[in-house]
Order: C-alpha cells, then structure tokens, then sequence
C-alpha cells in the first residue's frame, strides 16, 4: 500500500477521489432525504383531499351505503364515535396504521339511520345538543388533520400507504372520523429509481474525477519531474555550473525551479571559493615552511651561520597564518557570536594601547556578540591602518540612531582606489604584494573582519577619510 501511494501523483488522486466521494454521499443522502419528504408530504396531501370530500359527503346527509369509497382502489374507512366502523372500502382485507383494525362495517350503535335503541330518532340529537363540550358544529369539518403512515390490502394486493384522519359531526350520527389513504409505492418507487442512478452514477464519477486528477497532476508534475532528472544528472556528474530547466509558467513549480538554480549558483560559489581558499593557503604556507625548513637545514650543516631571528619570525608568521586559516574555516561553518554584551568604547581603547599614535575617540556603546572575534577585528583595522599611515590613526566609536553602533577606524596614508574598495575584502588579496610580504600580511586580515562584522549582523566597509587616507567603517547592531 506504501509503494503504491508512494507518488504525489497517486496521493492527489486519492485525495481526490475521497473528497469528491464525501461530497457525492452527502448530496446523495440529502437529495433523497428531501425527494422522500417532498413525496410524502404530497401523498399527505392527497390522503387528506380524499377524507375531506368522504366527510363533505357526510356531512352533506349522504348513507353510509351511499358513499363512493371505490373510485381509486385506494382504503377508506369511516369510525363513528364508539369507534366502531361504519363504512369502509368495499374490497378492503386489511389494514394497519388508522388505529382500527377490522376491515367489515358495522351497525352503528344507536341502529340504522342514527335511530337509538329505545326507537325515539331524536335521542341522539338530544344527547349531542346536551353535549357542552362538543367541539365541532352539526355539519362541520374539523381544520386539523392526523396523518399517520401504515399499510393495507386491497383486493389481494398490499401497499404502503400515507393515511389522513378528520373529524366531521354529522347530524343524528354523532362525530365521525374518516381515514382516507394515499399509496406511498410511487414515493419508493421514484426513491428507488434515485437512488439506483446515484449507485451507478457515483462510481462512474469517480472514475472520471481520478482519471482527470491523474492526468492533471501528471501534467502539473511534468516540470518537477524535469527538475529532479536535472539535479541527479548535476549529482553524478558533480558539474554545479549546470542548471534546472525553468518552466515558462508563474507557479510554484516554476519558482521552484528559480530557486533550486539560486541554490546551485551558491553552491557553486561556495565550492569554488573553498577551492580557492585551498589553494591560497597551500601557497601561503608553502613559503614560510620552505624558508623556515631551508634555514633549519643550512643550520645543520652549518651551525655558525644559524639565522635564529629570521627562523623566529617565519614561525611566528607561520602560526599567524594558521590561526587566521582556522578562524575563516570557523566562520565558513557557520559559528557566529557568543550573545554577550560588549562595550566598543573600552574595546577600542584596550586594542589600542600601546599603538604608536594611534588616537581614541569613543562614546560608550554595547554590542552582542562574540568578544574575541570582536578583538580581531579592530586588531586587523588597527594592523592595517598602521601599515599605511603616515603619522596618526584615529579610531571613532560612536552611536548612530537607536539602532547601530559605528566604529571608525582612519589613517593618513594613500587611501585605497576606488576600484579596489570591495577587492580588498577578498581572501589572500595584497594591494602591496612586496611590502605585505615583508610584514608578514597574507592578505586575510580585512577579509577576516568583513566576515566577523557579517556573522554579528553588520557591515564592513571602506571610503576616504577626512585626512586622505582610508577609513574602515565597522557597523553593529546595538544590543
């Protein structure tokens, strides 16, 4: 069962089918419920016409044996008020659901013609006149009507029927209830026949709902389909400059498609840099450990010309790489701040100390984040500026809004061009190959600090600064 709804496909066309399934079951119920009471109340109606033309006909004078009960073969029975049967339909075997179970008229009480058994014809009048609860008038029909549904034979052939009872007071016969009945078999037989069609209608249906969605979803999918034969096919030939076709289309599919390409595009950028990055530090190191191995082998031999400086400096260049590698591989993997609040002012005037004129200007700001990497970065703008100032660095902490904290770092030097502002944030780049070399630079001291002011939710940038020089502006946000 898994692997057969396994599909999206398959799932949205069941999915499909159910809704579609539900929705035809209730209309279906709700359609016959309504049909159902639509006949039954109709069948109601016309039980009750035929009682009240039997009662007008009573209560016109018509005998018992005058009545025309056998017109429509449907059953009729008149009860007087001893419940007796008086009149009935003539070939009536039996019937249920009126209350009065014999099938045969009766004498009535008081004998034929309404005469009392004492023979005085006006007994029974006497007795109604006399009677103050009466509720109907001589030769009234009642207004209210019982229905009641039950079952009958007539001339050997049983039905269901729909029955009406009313009342009508019949001069010298007191109050008499006729029972009038309608058949209910065309009320089944129409239910029957709906309910026929919606069995076999329904299934039908279906069928043509799942086939739709199957072939819909098929043709929605299509370009999925396209994206996931295009991305196993970039998987195994490790190509990430190859792209997911993109369907001419608005949808979420065609977004789909634009963002798994902006995917592939980061991901190609990031590999290619990791790439580069590999290859820049294998350069980078190879020379320190080459200059530090020559000048250990020369002391082998030649123990008296041992540069213990110079082999010194090379091991502490070396270490210095390898620590700014660790931390860009850090970075690279994600690790950002600590969370803890850090005071720029007192930041910038203890990295600060001890720097030839190197001068402070701060107004107290703090910022969240990690204090260490913090550290680096004002060191890396401080080591820079002190490379390319002429005389003085001026470091600025200041508040900007309500929202940012700004650190500004400037020199009196050349200043950097124009065209190299962002250049100068790459990994492994020197303006001043000859000069950064002998500093010991490698050329990851900006692009360090542009990814520190990045994981803190800050900016890092260069413009020229009031002295002629180059000023970094460090942006956070304040915490």
């Amino acid at each position: 069962m898994r692997r057969l709804f396994g599909s999206v496909r398959a799932r949205a066309t069941l999915g499909a089918v159910l809704v579609v399934a539900v929705a035809l079951v209730a209309a279906g119920a709700a359609v016959l419920l309504s049909l159902r009471s639509n006949l039954i109340d109709q069948a109601g109606t016309q039980a009750e016409r035929a009682a009240r033309n039997v009662a007008a006909d009573l209560s016109g004078g018509t005998p018992y044996t005058g009545l025309e009960l056998d017109d429509d073969d449907e059953p009729v029975q008149v009860v007087d008020e001893h419940d007796t049967l008086v009149a009935a339909t003539e070939h009536l075997e039996r019937i249920s659901g009126t209350g009065i179970a014999e099938v045969r008229p009766q004498p009535p009480a008081g004998g034929a013609g309404g005469t009392s058994a004492s023979g005085d014809p006006d007994d029974s009048d006497d007795d109604t006149a006399g009677d103050d609860e009466s509720v109907l008038e001589p030769g009234e029909i009642a207004d209210d009507v019982g229905l009641t549904n039950g079952s009958a034979t007539i001339d050997g052939e049983s039905a269901d029927y729909r029955f009406a009872a009313v009342d009508v007071e019949v001069p010298g016969k007191g109050t008499l209830t006729v029972y009038a009945g309608a058949s209910l078999n065309p009320e089944q037989s129409a239910v029957g026949t709906a309910q026929t069609v919606m069995l076999v209608g329904f299934p039908l249906l279906l069928g043509v709902v799942a086939a739709v969605t199957w072939l819909v979803t098929r043709r929605a999918l299509r370009p999925v389909e396209g994206i996931r034969a295009e991305m196993a096919a970039i998987t195994a030939s490790e190509d990430l400059a190859r792209r997911v076709p993109v369907p001419d289309t608005h949808d979420e599919v065609a977004r789909l498609a634009r963002t798994t390409n902006e995917t592939l595009a980061a991901l190609e950028t990031s590999v290619e840099r990791q790439r580069r990055f590999v290859a820049d530090a294998s350069h980078e190191l190879r020379s320190p450990i080459a200059s530090l191995r020559t000048q250990l082998e020369v002391a082998a031999a030649h123990p008296e010309l041992l540069d213990l400086d110079g082999a010194v400096e090379d091991t502490v260049r070396l270490q210095h790489l390898a620590a700014d590698l660790l931390l860009l591989a850090r970075l690279d993997a994600g690790e950002r701040g600590a969370g803890a609040r850090v005071e720029l002012a007192a930041l910038a005037r203890e990295r600060a100390a001890g720097r030839t004129g190197v001068t402070v200007r701060a107004d107290a700001v703090e910022v969240t984040g990690s204090r260490g990497q913090l550290e680096r970065v004002l060191d890396n703008l401080l080591d820079n500026a002190g490379r390319h100032a002429r005389s003085a660095v001026v470091v600025t902490v200041r508040r900007d809004g309500d929202r940012n904290a700004v650190v500004e770092v400037g020199d009196d030097g050349d200043g950097v061009p124009a065209g190299d502002r962002e250049r100068i944030f790459e990994r492994f780049v020197r303006l001043d190959e000859a000069r950064a070399r002998d500093d010991g630079g490698a050329g990851l001291g900006l692009a360090i600090a542009r990814d520190v002011a990045a994981r803190h939710g800050g900016t890092l940038t260069v413009r020229d600064a009031p002295t002629g020089g180059a000023l970094f502006e460090l942006r956070l946000p304040i915490a």
